[in-house]
């Protein structure tokens, strides 16, 4: 087994495993990196090698030059050269030698994807609480807003994420959407979901329920002011997902006629999410992670937490 390369900035390399000689035919580590990483701008792994970015397994750099050599693993490390600035920040609710607990913003996401890497949950929080090893223990989007349970030693990892998945965290969101008369709450919303053909979507088709969420309103808002959409009536409603597929609540809205607003994924698809480009701060989607209860499998203490975030409309509530 690999020993796992240590991190650098907050950033955990990737491991890759170099098949034996015969079974390639690249002469160098250059020519196996362009290859085996076809999509990758070959100046990237260029970049990448001149600055020391791709290490053998005692942590040595590796030259783009040097000779093929197969049956052993090489590691090397994401960097984003123009990496935008996501000006929000993330709170620690919670930290002891098992957990962190952090309150994210919206926009930023947990772990690094696409053009982020510095600008993530998780490498901020590596880097400010000098935890290396610190992990994600479960989903949350990007758009969302809330509660994140990272877990701080590897060994305890599974335990953790061994809860999630035998749905013993209890989930609490938070959503503004439309208000609609003709529907009875609380509810209990259920279907099968799959991924869509539309990218990023998911999408409800014919089968057994594999999903479920708890639905309730909470309230109506006030009246907008007058302009557009100033007709529309909000809500404030209560999300208890039972199960944890993905855009689980942002589905189950939508199918009720309840868009999560400022959803930019549901119903439909915005050149912003299309192509990722820079977000619109001033709408965030209305959907907060709001509270999480559990007893903790290492420690057998019951664990309550809630965010202290708001949701941010732009008239009074």
């Amino acid at each position: 087994m690999a020993t796992l390369a240590p991190t650098r900035a907050g950033v955990s390399a990737s491991m890759v495993y170099l098949p034996p000689e015969q079974s390639t035919s690249c002469g160098t580590m250059f020519e196996f990196f362009t290859h085996t990483f076809s999509k990758i701008n070959p100046n990237i792994w260029q970049e990448r090698f001149d600055q020391g970015l791709v290490v053998d397994q005692d942590g040595r750099a590796v030259s783009p030059s040097a000779a093929y050599v197969g049956r052993q693993h090489l590691f090397y490390y994401r960097h984003v050269e123009s990496e935008p600035r996501i000006p929000f920040d993330a709170v620690v609710l919670y930290q002891d030698e098992h957990l962190v607990v952090a309150d994210k913003p919206h926009f930023l996401p947990v772990t690094p994807s696409g053009r982020y890497v510095q600008e993530t949950l998780l490498v901020r929080l590596k880097n400010q609480l000098g935890l290396p090893n610190l992990s994600p223990l479960h989903r949350l989007d990007r758009d969302t807003a809330g509660l994140v349970l990272l877990g701080v030693q590897p060994k305890e990892r599974g335990a953790y994420q061994q809860m999630f998945h035998d749905r013993q965290v209890h989930k609490t969101y938070e959503a503004i959407a439309p208000y609609r008369e003709d529907l009875t709450f609380p509810m209990t919303y259920e279907s099968r979901l799959e991924d869509s053909p539309i990218y990023m979507q998911m999408h409800e088709v014919a089968g057994k329920p594999n999903s479920r969420t708890h639905i309730a309103l909470q309230g109506i808002l006030p009246a907008r002011p007058s302009g557009e959409r100033a007709s529309e009536r909000l809500a404030l409603y209560e999300l208890k997902p039972v199960t944890g597929k993905r855009h689980q609540l942002r589905v189950h809205m939508n199918a009720l006629g309840l868009p999560i607003l400022n959803d930019g994924i549901y119903p439909t698809l915005t050149p912003e999410q299309l192509v990722m480009t820079e977000a619109d701060y001033a709408k965030p989607l209305q959907l907060l992670a709001k509270g999480l209860s559990f007893v903790d499998p290492i420690t057998k203490l019951e664990r309550v937490f809630e965010s202290g975030r708001r949701f941010q409309l732009d008239f009074p509530v």
